[in-house]
């Protein structure tokens, strides 16, 4: 499930799950197209529009929840997007390996709100969860404002593929997922403390800090499947430690997240890789993402009031307990947390003011990556820009240090974040899932 962005907080996009959310999707599609004046309600189409159950079965129906109006008590379905592959009935011009959007719409009522953007998004992830090497989706030149949104999040017009059916003029764009910085990149940015291997698949172990750190990266095939689980099993078993694996593209064997819900494993947490490409130096010195940032002043910029800026090559226990005390609370470990932020060669940016570090954000890399993680702002210090103001200077850092492209990763649900990243510009190039027994 994905968040909606901040101007739509309380909405929330996912597969339709109920007939009622089915129906809703239908009967959405249809009054916005009459509201935009696309057809009449006399059109034969609108029969097609309304059969939202037909999607639902033969694509992935996506449905915004939320209230229509400020006086709605109840979630509604307040927008509704299709995906359909290559193959799929719904997929008019989708070739091998695309995933075509069909179908944008949002309730007349719950416009100016985010939603249309939210669905896109959400679509998005979807769309590289599925392993789609492009996104493909057709508009009419009037609808300007889509033509906006498109373009915000990255769709880029494929005059070849436009076409002219039935007196009607039909643009092209194409989207196309970052490259994602893969498995090995990811885990050698946030290395377990103790690393076993069966038969090919990493046991990460980490005393129960963060399951990053305590999962299993299943990437190759062992030769006897359920002899391999028992183990991984019996080794967290050993350790009091709950079974958890990452289950993604990469995961061998091909059906492991099948195999394991019915062994009983559930899923807890949907996670989106989200890439920023080009970093690197500018002329004058800056960032390219956002020559902006000014680490020498020894300030943070772009922030209500005067915020320092710290950066060292290890975490101070100030660093630590902003970290712990908002992810954790009070009991966490701090020297568990150390050794693990601080397994990889990484940057370790402080916000201060006259209260203490308010805020912290990690940069560690491998290779040409940059993975950002451990953005935290303490609640007394929100609203203030830090989060943002953090990530820039973080990516700074980043093209500083060498590197040319960040990577981070969110859960889908995570409101905030998912805003914050995609207003800088980071975009979905990956999705996994954690499944735990």
């Amino acid at each position: 499930m994905t968040a909606l962005t901040e101007q739509g907080r309380g909405v929330r996009v996912r597969a339709a799950a109920t007939p009622a959310e089915i129906a809703g999707a239908g009967e959405v599609t249809v009054a916005a197209y009459l509201s935009d004046g696309l057809l009449t309600a006399e059109h034969p189409y609108t029969r097609e529009l309304r059969d939202a159950a037909r999607r639902a079965a033969e694509a992935t129906l996506l449905v915004a929840l939320g209230p229509v109006g400020p006086g709605s008590a109840e979630p509604s379905v307040v927008g509704t997007l299709t995906l359909a592959r290559h193959g799929s009935p719904w997929a008019e011009f989708a070739q091998p390996g695309e995933v075509e959007l069909r179908m944008l719409a949002v309730d007349p009522g719950a416009r100016g709100r985010g939603v249309g953007e939210a669905l896109l998004r959400s679509a998005l992830g979807e769309a590289v969860a599925l392993g789609a090497h492009r996104v493909v989706l057709s508009t009419l030149d009037s609808m300007r404002t889509a033509h906006r949104l498109y373009g915000r999040l990255g769709f880029v017009a494929a005059p070849a593929r436009d076409r002219h059916e039935h007196g009607i003029d039909l643009r092209v764009l194409e989207w196309t997922p970052p490259l994602a910085p893969g498995v090995a990149v990811e885990a050698a940015t946030w290395p377990p403390l103790e690393v076993v291997d069966v038969d090919g698949w990493r046991v990460g172990i980490s005393g129960g800090f963060t399951r990053r750190a305590n999962s299993v990266l299943p990437l190759a095939e062992p030769g006897d499947v359920a002899d391999a689980l028992a183990r991984v099993e019996r080794c967290y078993g050993e350790r009091g430690l709950p079974t958890v694996f990452r289950v993604g593209r990469e995961s061998r064997p091909d059906g492991l997240r099948d195999l394991l819900l019915a062994r009983g494993y559930a899923p807890v947490a949907v996670t989106d890789v989200l890439v920023l490409d080009g970093l690197g130096l500018t002329p004058d010195g800056g960032a390219s993402s956002d020559p902006t940032t000014d680490l020498a002043s020894g300030m943070l910029p772009g922030v209500i009031g005067d915020v320092a800026l710290d950066i060292a090559d290890a975490p101070d226990e100030a660093w630590l307990t902003c970290w712990t005390g908002v992810k954790a609370g009070a009991s966490a470990d701090l020297d568990l947390a150390r050794r693990i932020v601080t397994g990889s060669r990484a940057a370790y940016l402080s916000a201060r003011d006259d209260t203490g570090v308010v805020g912290v954000i990690r940069a560690a890399f491998a290779d040409d990556w940059a993975g950002l993680s451990c953005l935290t702002v303490v609640p007394a210090a929100r609203r203030r820009g830090l989060g943002r103001a953090l990530t820039r200077a973080a990516l700074d850092v980043a093209a500083r240090s060498g590197a040319r492209r960040s990577f981070l990763q969110v859960e889908a649900g995570n409101v905030g974040a998912g805003a914050l990243y995609a207003q800088m510009g980071f975009q979905p190039a990956d999705r996994y899932c954690y499944v735990e027994r």
